[in-house]
C-alpha cells in the first residue's frame, strides 16, 4: 500500500478529514502577508507541522525549506501581529513501533534532537521571538501531548504557551480579541484526546490514547511498505447477553479490525513489537493487547490496553473540559467520520448557547478550510481550519495557512479570515469570508 494511502487513512480515522467549503475562487496573491496598510492587524494560524526527531521516517522532509521561507516571510511582515501555532509542533506519535522513540533517553533529549534534525525551521521561530514585533503562540495538538512547558521552551525560550492546566490541551483567545478562539480539536475526538483514566496501572501518569498506538503501527505500516497483513485478525461476535458496555466495546473492536485491514504490517499479532519508554510506558507491547478479544463465541469481549475505554468517555470528557457532552456511542461510531470535526466546531462552539466565540480555528484534520454559520443568536461565524505542512497531504493542499485581518474602527469595516497555500514561494488564495464583529 502507498504511503498515501496510509496518509489518508491516518487524516480519516484520527485527523477527521473532510470535503470543506472553499469558495469558488482560488487566486494566486502576491503577498498575503503585507496588506499594504500602515497596521499589525493580521493573525496567522498554522498547524500540523510534524516535525520529527528523524527525517527517515518524519512526515515534514522536503517541505522544511518551504516553511523556512514562510517563516522568514512572516518576520519581516509589516502587518502580521501574531502567529499562531494550533498545535502538532513537534510529532512524538509517527515513529515506527520497533523505534525506541527517545532512543532510550528523555523526553528532553528527544526534543532536542527534533530542534537539531529541523535547525532551519527551530532558528526561523526563535528569530520571529527575538525580534519582538510579532507574537507567537503555540498550543497543543495530539501529536505533541505529552511535551512538557520546559521543554517547549527549552527550543523556543520566550514563545507564548496557551494551555489548559491539563497537560496536553489548550484553547487560545488574543487578549483583544475574545471573540476568536483557537485550538488544535483533538479534545473531541476518542482516539486522540487526554486519556487520564485508562492504563494507569501499568504507565502511572499517561494520558496518551490509543490512537498514539494506532499511529505508532501506521508509522511500522509505511517503513515496511507491507501489502498484506501475514496474521489473521481473529473474529469476535456480539455479546448478546451482554449490556450496552459490551456493545460499545465491539463497536471499539470494529475499527481496530478496520484499521489493521488498511495498515498491515509484516508482524504477528501477538508479537511485541511496539517500544513505548514513553509518558509513563515502559513495556513494549503487541497488536494483540489493543485489540478486543473473546475466549468464547457470543461470550464477554475484553481488552488489555485502554480496558473499560467505553465506560470512561464522559469522564474523560470532564477532565478535558468539553463543553458539550458528546454520547460515547457517537464517540466511537464517528471516530472515522469525514464531516465529524466542522460539526464539533459548530456544536461546542458556534451553536452553544454559552460560548461567546464568533470564529473558531481548528487543525488536525490536515484540510484548510472555511466554513461560514450562524450563531446561536443568529450572528454570522465563521469555522476555519489551518491545514497543514507534511510533505504528502492526500486530504488536500499543503503547506497552507489561515489568515485572520482584525476590522477596524469604521462601520463599515470587516474582520477577514482567508485560507492560503504557499508553494513554490507562490501564495495562493484558496478560500475567504468576511464577518463584522
Amino acid at each position: 500500500m502507498k504511503k498515501t494511502r496510509v496518509l489518508f487513512l491516518l487524516t480519516a480515522l484520527l485527523q477527521f478529514s473532510f470535503a470543506g467549503c472553499f469558495s469558488d475562487r482560488k487566486n494566486n496573491a502576491s503577498d498575503p502577508l503585507n496588506n499594504g496598510s500602515s497596521q499589525r492587524n493580521e493573525i496567522i494560524v498554522i498547524s500540523d507541522l510534524h516535525i520529527g526527531a528523524d527525517l527517515s521516517y518524519s512526515e515534514l522532509n522536503t517541505n522544511i525549506k518551504t516553511l523556512e521561507k514562510f517563516l522568514n516571510n512572516v518576520r519581516v511582515s509589516p502587518n502580521v501581529k501574531e502567529l499562531v501555532i494550533a498545535g502538532d509542533l513537534l510529532d512524538e506519535w509517527f515513529v515506527p513501533a520497533d523505534v525506541n522513540t527517545c532512543n532510550g533517553k528523555d523526553q528532553r533529549d528527544f526534543v532536542k534532537r527534533i530542534s537539531e534534525t529541523n535547525k532551519g525551521v527551530v532558528d526561523a521561530f526563535n528569530s520571529i521571538i527575538k525580534d519582538g514585533n510579532i507574537k507567537v503562540t503555540y498550543v497543543p495538538g495530539n501529536h505533541d501531548l505529552t511535551f512538557t512547558p520546559e521543554n517547549i521552551d527549552l527550543i523556543l525560550p520566550g514563545i507564548n504557551q496557551a494551555r489548559d492546566k491539563e497537560l496536553g490541551l489548550g484553547t487560545y483567545s488574543p487578549d483583544d480579541f475574545p471573540q476568536l478562539a483557537i485550538e488544535h480539536g483533538h479534545r473531541y475526538n476518542i482516539f486522540c484526546a487526554p486519556d487520564m483514566i485508562s492504563n494507569q496501572d501499568i504507565a502511572p501518569g499517561t494520558i496518551l490514547p490509543p490512537g498514539y498506538f494506532f499511529t505508532r503501527i501506521a508509522a511500522l505500516h509505511v517503513k515496511q511498505k507491507c501489502k498484506q497483513n501475514i496474521d489473521v485478525i481473529k473474529t469476535i461476535t456480539p455479546d448478546n447477553q451482554g449490556d450496552e458496555s459490551q456493545q460499545l466495546l465491539y463497536a471499539y473492536w470494529q475499527i481496530w479490525k478496520w484499521s489493521m485491514g488498511m495498515l498491515p504490517v509484516n508482524n504477528y499479532f501477538n508479537e511485541k513489537l511496539i517500544i513505548t519508554d514513553v509518558n509513563g510506558f515502559k513495556g513494549t507491547y503487541s497488536i494483540n493487547d489493543l485489540f478486543p478479544f473473546q475466549n468464547n463465541p457470543g461470550g464477554e469481549i475484553r481488552v488489555n490496553l485502554f480496558n473499560n475505554i467505553q465506560n470512561s468517555w464522559d469522564l474523560r470528557q470532564t477532565n478535558n473540559h468539553v463543553s458539550v457532552n458528546i454520547p460515547v456511542a457517537h464517540a466511537i461510531a464517528y471516530a472515522s467520520s469525514a464531516e465529524e470535526l466542522d460539526n464539533t466546531a459548530f456544536t461546542q462552539y458556534l451553536s452553544n448557547p454559552g460560548s461567546d466565540k464568533r470564529i473558531v480555528v481548528f487543525g488536525h484534520n490536515h484540510r484548510a478550510t472555511i466554513i461560514p454559520s450562524f450563531n446561536s443568536k443568529g450572528q454570522k461565524s465563521i469555522y476555519a481550519n489551518s491545514g497543514t505542512w507534511i510533505d504528502k497531504n492526500p486530504a488536500g493542499s499543503t503547506a497552507t495557512f489561515i489568515i485572520i485581518t482584525q476590522q477596524d474602527d469604521d462601520p463599515s469595516s470587516l474582520t477577514k479570515v482567508e485560507a492560503y497555500n504557499f508553494e513554490n514561494e507562490i501564495y495562493t488564495q484558496m478560500a475567504l469570508n468576511t464577518v463584522r464583529l
